[in-house]
């Protein structure tokens, strides 16, 4: 364990084997360091934060503060940060609120790039990246391999499925198909993630349904949910009947649309 002698690290917070905590670096009483978690200089973690072993948080990012919600009072909530996570340098991550569930949780092997903002009670996935000054509204749940575009904006309580990417300068305000490919300034579906799929190695056959079912979801028969639920019958892709499950479960938005 290296702490330099400017920082303040409250005698209360559980300091893990083998940390880095740099110069003028603030440390809170609730917080929560696994081994080998790197703060350096002037980065904040505050709050009832746990922080995953091997991340680095990066000068001058706030982890742990509480949500920028009038509603919140003060209630005990908390932040759980993954494993392996890069937190660039001015990124904020937001406590959870009582009536999002308490909790605020980011997955493993995540890239929060410089300015980028996880929102209160926001849950996002394992190695997802955000890009510099994008942001994550309060209640958003982010699937695992999500990449959001430089000064993107997710409205709150927005699904995005695993594997999509949202292109730079986007708002998205519907949910976003798992694989989907998201661009323009207002957030139009516009594709699959062709790149994303084939670099995580998904066999030809795969791709194949997926694209396949895209075309049925934006050119068949019956309402955008009748041709999700016709899909979700007729397919034997676990990539196809993964983004019908997810078109078909419980959902505080309406989707984005194949064209």
């Amino acid at each position: 364990m290296a702490i330099h002698p400017s920082a303040i690290v409250d005698p209360a917070a559980k300091i893990g084997e083998g940390c880095e905590i740099g110069p003028f670096a603030i440390i809170g009483p609730e917080v929560t360091l696994g081994a080998g978690v790197i703060v350096k200089s002037h980065a904040v973690v505050t709050g009832w934060t746990e922080i995953g072993d091997e991340t680095v948080i990066f000068p001058f990012a706030v982890v742990g503060e509480v949500p920028q919600d009038l509603k919140y009072k003060g209630e005990r909530t908390r932040l759980v940060v993954g494993k392996r996570c890069r937190i660039r340098e001015g990124a904020t991550l937001n406590l959870g609120t009582e009536g999002g569930g308490g909790v605020t949780k980011v997955g493993d092997d995540c890239l929060m790039m410089t300015g980028s903002h996880v929102g209160h009670d926001a849950i996002v996935g394992d190695r997802v990246i955000l890009a510099n000054q994008a942001a994550v509204a309060g209640h958003c749940i982010l699937g695992d391999d999500v990449i959001v575009g430089g000064l993107s904006g997710i409205h709150q309580w927005v699904r995005v499925g695993r594997g999509a990417i949202i292109g730079a300068v986007t708002m998205v305000t519907n949910d976003v198909l798992p694989h989907g490919l998201v661009q323009g300034p207002r957030g139009e579906l516009d594709g699959l993630n062709l790149v994303g799929l084939k670099r995580r190695g998904v066999s030809r056959p795969e791709i194949t349904a997926l694209r396949a079912g895209y075309q049925m979801l934006a050119q068949g028969e019956g309402t955008f949910l009748d041709r999700a639920r016709r899909l979700h019958d007729e397919t034997d892709s676990d990539h196809v009947r993964e983004m019908t499950d997810f078109i078909l479960a419980a959902t505080d938005r309406s989707f984005l649309t194949p064209k």
